[in-house]
């Protein structure tokens, strides 16, 4: 590696850790309920210090219908930006699908927004592949909800709380099934209309 293409890989790391500070901020507080911990399969997520609106960009479902995150206001969501190409993201998408069936309904929603530029050729043919059946077909192929929520990596995942606020995120897979996980998710669902 010459001294040049050194620098180059050492000022990129640096804006990467720039860019993961300001979305996952260091010093996030945890959750302020009792018995709720933050730890395991989910240690990593970071509560966001103030908690944001979700952007209003459009992206598509599986019908090629233009869905906002807003239209999920009244719901918890969790967020899961990924990608056919990803690994880690073919290991985490059946433990979303389950999760989909485990809670979702009226209060609840996985919305995997994949980030393939052509991914209306490429997930349905993928979700058949991996035996996805519960989880709904969400594409934002220019990247534009993901850049405007910061996501720098995949699979990265954000919790949105009822009121249509990014509580919370995580980067890197994990396992949403895990009961640390699900109480971390029902925690927010227990809130809603408070």
């Amino acid at each position: 590696m010459s001294a040049a293409s050194g620098r180059w890989a050492v000022l990129c790391l640096i804006a990467l850790a720039v860019g993961f500070g300001i979305l996952f901020p260091p010093n996030a507080p945890r959750p302020p309920v009792d018995g709720l911990r933050i730890t395991g399969e989910i240690q990593h997520f970071r509560l966001l210090e103030n908690p944001r609106s979700v952007p209003e960009l459009p992206f598509a479902d599986g019908t090629g219908k233009r869905v906002r995150l807003t239209d999920f206001k009244g719901k918890v969501v969790l967020l899961n930006f990924w990608a056919t190409w990803c690994a880690p993201c073919r290991r985490e998408m059946p433990v979303l699908d389950r999760l989909q069936e485990t809670l979702g309904g009226p209060r609840f929603q996985v919305v995997a927004l994949s980030v393939d530029m052509f991914g209306k050729k490429l997930v349905p043919p993928y979700y058949r592949a991996v035996g996805l059946k519960r989880l709904g077909i969400y594409l934002d192929p220019k990247g534009a909800v993901q850049r405007a929520v910061g996501v720098k990596s995949l699979p990265t995942t954000v919790l949105i709380d009822a009121e249509g606020r990014m509580v919370g995120a995580l980067e890197g897979p994990a396992e949403w099934m895990a009961p640390e996980a699900q109480a971390l998710i029902r925690y927010f669902m227990n809130r809603a209309g408070d």
